[in-house]
Order: structure tokens, then C-alpha cells, then sequence
């Protein structure tokens, strides 16, 4: 659950910080108070592009933090942050921040780790399900509509079993299309991979070897030079007047009266012969190395050739020598593929058949469980779309299995199954059920998603449901219905409602409310938790009064509601 929330510098926002609480977190205020900038902020961290327009006028930056307790959730979230190489969380708190800048780029960090904004959204996917006054279209997407009712069943293994022989048939399938291929492209490939395996192998390389090459190439190519400046380094040791040894020896002859008077400068004499040793062993060293250099063009031409067939195997099959070498294992394992072509098509042809049965009988079996989960799934929806106001509407769920395969072969199965269903909703008695795609009141279909969260409540995974006015257009009656509902997911998942309901803000188990004030000809934002009798003083306002009555009621309110 999200567990506090910093704001710094967002629209009427200065600094402020939020710590929220488990169960059904109510948001009030008047309105252009601010409550909107709790779903921007959270909007902004869970990684929505940014518009610097957001920004708190004058600001040179601003900064939205967030913590979230993941609970349970951390072993699902964990292997993405290892994947994308950001820091593990500690005492499973999540913590992200997010800044935007006036002027250069703007940053974003996971648990102190850089990221991306595309990690953001990934994981927000995770902590937060968002509902505002559009976000309920989602329900209208086909296969939103099939994780709900997977969800609801508990398919989800059946769910996944298809997904992996789906997935593997696929695979089958574009094995088997990279090898129907016509007679003339066929010879044509066949020839060119043999080429290719050929000249590859015949070069016999080995990282080590295409080095040592470059090396000799290198030592043959500055032969002369290299050549000048050895000789020239062994003259200066021994080859001419004042050279390196006749130093030392005059430095060895001195060191040696030295010693004739002051006995205590035998260590001196050790050092001097480490000297010798070190300048004989240097010597010996480059007279070595004089004698291997080579100065033959014969050699040089030599290396020069193997030096130009080795670019040209990196220029077709590099850049890298290891590409090369990767280059040549695939080619020749493509090679086989395709020379034993036939051979390799009839056991293609095999796995093809045997996962097409595989994939059509789990298929079945996920057909057949959705539809024995859809009417328990259809009553639960319509008992809570009583209690939301629908006294006498319908719901329900149309199925189609579709045929594994087209007329043309291709698969016309999708990674969740062989259905495609369609939630229908007869609002009004008396007239034809409709796909609720084709509802346009947002009240109702407001309703009905609060009617499915409430219904998939002990289901979902997701620990944080936001509704921002979701009970727009609902009446007061229905509206305290609306705010049992939230309240009564509250009691497995954190929820943050924005309302302009007293019946709603009734049934909160924490309340905050949103102002604005005037500083120094500044209008700023503010958000407090409310105590007990804050809360009473905080619904007689939504209620239209202040007055003796209003709080009366208000306290009657808050009382039922206990």
C-alpha cells in the first residue's frame, strides 16, 4: 500500500506530505481546492509524461516522492527491479521519486537507482489501479473483460497452460515457414551458406590466434623502426664511450673505496650489484629481441595478406572477431537445417500436429470452465448493481469459441484462449441487454466497474485502488451504497477516493481534507487528516450548513457508519 506521498512544487502545491493509511482514505474539499493534484501527483510518479505547465509557478523544479509497504507483492516485483538493475528494496518499502526541471531534463529514480519513465508505468501497473471519471473504459476492452472473468474463476492456470502451448506453436509454426521456401531461393541459400560455412572454417580462427596475428602484423610492419631503436638502446648500454656499464663500473670502482673507509656501507655494494644484474638481464632482453625481429618483405606480405582476409571476414560477418565466429556456428547449423530440409519439415510437421492437440484441448477446458464461471459471475454483478441502484437491471456474458484455425490455416487463437466475450447490461427493464461498450452514461458505467472491483475485491492483486469522483452522477441514496462498496474493498486493499458525497465521505475509515489559502498573494494548497470531530464539521459542510442541524446529521452519518 502507498504509505506517504511528498508533493513539492506541483500546481497550488508548495511541500506537503501525505501519509496515508490502510482502508478506505476519503479526500474532500471545494472545489479548485486542489484534491486533483493527489491523482496528477500519483499520475506524475507512476510514470505519465510530464507537462511542465504542471509546475508551481516560479519553481525551478519539481519533486514527487512516494513509498509504498509491498507486503506479498515484493516477490513479484522484485525479479523487474534485478532485471532493469535497480536496487532491491529494503524492509519491503518501495521507494520512488520522480523530479521535473524548468529547464534540462527530467529524472526519475527506484529505490535511489536511475530509471525510466517506461519502468515507472510497468510498475505502476503493479501498485495502483486507477479509476477517474474516463479511466472505467478499460472495461470496454475485450480482453480486460477476459482477465476479469479469468480473475473471478480462478482460471488462471488453465489461463497460462494455453498461453505455453500457444506460445510453442507459434514457434513451431514460424520454424516451419522459415523452410517453405521455393526451389530457386532455396539452391540460392544452400549455396550461399556453404560459401559462407566454408570460407569461415577454412579461416580456422580462434580469438586467441586472430590476436596474435594482429600482433606480428604489427611488430612487421615497424620492423625497421623497431629494429633502429633496439640497436640504438644496446649502443647506450655498451657500445660506446660513456655507456651504461662504464657508469656503473665507475660507480662500482667508487662504492668500492668507499668501503675501504666506512665498512658500514656493505649494503650500498648489494644494491650496486642488483644494478648489474638488472642492466645485464635488460642486455640480454633486447639482443633477444634484435634477433627475432624479421625484416623479410616476404614475411611482411605475408601478413599483410592474412591481415586483409581477416577484415574482410569482420566486414561481412563482424564487426567482432567473436561475431564472426557466432556468424559461422549459425550458418552452419542453418546449413544442416536446410540439407536435411525434408527430413526436418516431417518432424516439424509432427510436433505441429501434436501441440495443435495439446493447444485444442487446453483450449477447451479453459472454453468450458468460463462458461460454468459465467453465471455465478453474472449473479454476483447483479446483486451488487441492486444494492448500487439498479433495482431491476441485467448482466451478463456472451461467449464465442472461435475455431482453432482459419479456413487459410493461420491460428486464430490468441495468447488467452479461443473466446472472446462481450459484458452486456440492460440498465433499464423492459428493453434488450447491450455490450456495455455501447453504454454512454459514465454514471452507470462508473457503477458497474465499482460493481466488479467490489465482486474481484479478494481476487486482485493490485494494493492500491484509486476512484477520483467515480460517483459523479449517483444520487445520495445510492451514493452511501457507492461508499459501503469502497469501503467494504477497503477491507482488502487500500482505497483513495476524491468525493463531493457526505454519504460517501461517511463511510471512510480515514478522512482528509483539501484547502486552499492566501499567503503573502500566493494561493496554496494544504491537506490535513481529520480528527473525529473535524470529520463531523468537514460533512455538515458538504451537507450545505453549519449549522446545529447539519452537524446533527452529520454525527448521525458518521454514527451508522461506525
Amino acid at each position: 500500500m502507498l504509505t506517504t506521498l511528498r508533493i513539492k512544487n506541483l500546481a497550488l502545491v508548495d511541500d506537503l506530505i501525505l501519509e496515508m493509511r490502510p482502508g478506505l482514505n476519503i479526500i474532500t474539499g471545494e472545489t479548485g481546492a486542489g484534491k486533483s493534484i493527489i491523482i496528477g501527483a500519483l499520475n506524475l510518479i507512476l510514470g505519465q509524461r510530464a507537462d511542465r505547465s504542471l509546475m508551481r509557478a516560479g519553481a525551478e523544479q519539481c519533486v514527487i516522492e512516494a513509498v509504498f509497504e509491498l507486503g506479498d507483492l515484493e516477490r513479484m516485483i522484485e525479479p523487474m527491479l534485478e532485471e532493469c538493475g535497480i536496487e532491491p528494496c529494503e524492509q519491503g518499502q518501495l521507494f520512488l521519486k520522480r523530479t521535473l526541471r524548468s529547464s534540462g531534463a527530467n529524472r526519475q529514480f527506484i529505490n535511489g537507482s536511475p530509471t525510466t519513465l517506461e519502468v515507472l508505468d510497468q510498475l505502476g501497473d503493479y501498485l495502483v489501479d486507477m479509476h477517474g471519471p474516463h479511466d472505467h473504459q478499460s472495461l470496454l476492452d475485450g480482453v480486460r473483460q477476459l482477465e476479469i472473468l479469468d480473475a473471478f474463476g480462478k482460471l488462471q492456470p488453465l489461463r497460462e497452460a494455453f498461453a505455453e502451448h500457444w506460445k510453442a506453436l507459434h514457434q513451431l509454426e514460424a520454424q516451419k515457414s522459415s523452410l517453405i521456401i521455393d526451389d530457386q531461393t532455396y539452391r540460392r541459400e544452400l549455396e550461399l551458406l556453404r560459401h559462407q560455412v566454408k570460407e569461415i572454417s577454412q579461416a580456422g580462427l580462434l580469438l586467441d590466434q586472430a590476436e596474435e596475428l594482429e600482433s606480428q602484423y604489427e611488430r612487421h610492419l615497424h620492423a625497421s623502426r623497431l629494429m633502429e631503436l633496439s640497436q640504438g638502446t644496446l649502443g647506450l648500454i655498451n657500445d660506446q664511450e660513456g655507456s651504461l656499464w662504464d657508469l656503473i663500473g665507475s660507480i662500482g670502482r667508487a662504492l668500492d673505496q668507499i668501503r675501504t673507509l666506512d665498512n658500514s656501507c656493505q649494503a650500498m655494494d648489494e644494491v650496486h650489484q642488483e644494478l648489474v644484474n638488472q642492466v645485464s638481464e635488460l642486455e640480454q632482453a633486447l639482443s633477444q629481441y634484435v634477433d627475432r625481429l624479421d625484416l623479410d618483405p616476404a614475411t611482411l606480405q605475408e601478413l599483410e595478406g592474412q591481415m586483409a582476409s581477416l577484415q574482410s571476414l569482420r566486414r561481412k560477418y563482424g564487426p567482432e572477431i567473436q561475431d564472426v565466429i557466432r556468424f559461422g556456428k549459425e550458418a552452419a547449423l542453418r546449413l544442416e537445417e536446410l540439407e536435411s530440409r525434408q527430413e526436418t519439415l516431417a518432424h516439424l510437421d509432427a510436433d505441429i500436429q501434436k501441440v495443435t492437440k495439446l493447444l485444442l484441448h487446453a483450449g477447451q477446458q479453459l472454453t468450458q470452465a468460463r462458461s460454468q464461471v459465467i453465471p455465478s459471475l453474472k449473479e454476483a454483478i447483479e446483486a451488487q448493481l441492486v444494492d448500487l441502484g439498479f433495482r431491476q437491471s441485467l448482466f451478463d456474458v456472451q461467449i464465442h469459441t472461435q475455431e482453432l484455425h482459419s479456413a487459410q490455416g493461420a491460428i486464430q487463437a490468441s495468447a488467452h484462449g479461443m473466446d472472446r466475450i462481450d459484458f452486456q447490461f440492460g440498465p433499464n427493464p423492459g428493453e434488450p441487454m447491450r455490450p456495455l461498450r455501447m453504454i454512454a452514461s459514465s454514471g452507470e458505467m462508473a457503477r458497474v466497474m465499482l460493481a466488479l472491483k467490489t465482486v474481484l475485491a479478494e481476487q486482485d492483486q493490485v494494493p492500491l485502488l484509486v476512484f477520483d469522483e467515480v460517483d459523479a452522477n449517483v444520487g445520495g441514496a445510492t451514493g452511501r451504497v457507492v461508499g459501503l462498496k469502497m469501503k467494504q474493498i477497503g477491507k482488502h486493499r487500500q482505497v483513495i477516493s476524491i468525493t463531493h458525497l457526505p454519504t460517501v465521505a461517511a463511510c471512510a475509515t480515514n478522512h482528509y481534507r483539501v484547502t486552499k489559502e492566501i499567503h503573502e498573494g500566493r494561493s496554496t494548497s494544504l491537506i490535513a487528516y481529520l480528527s473525529a470531530d473535524q470529520r463531523v464539521e468537514e460533512i455538515a459542510r458538504m451537507l450545505g450548513s453549519d449549522d446545529a442541524a447539519a452537524l446533527r446529521h452529520a454525527k448521525a452519518m458518521l454514527k451508522e457508519q461506525a
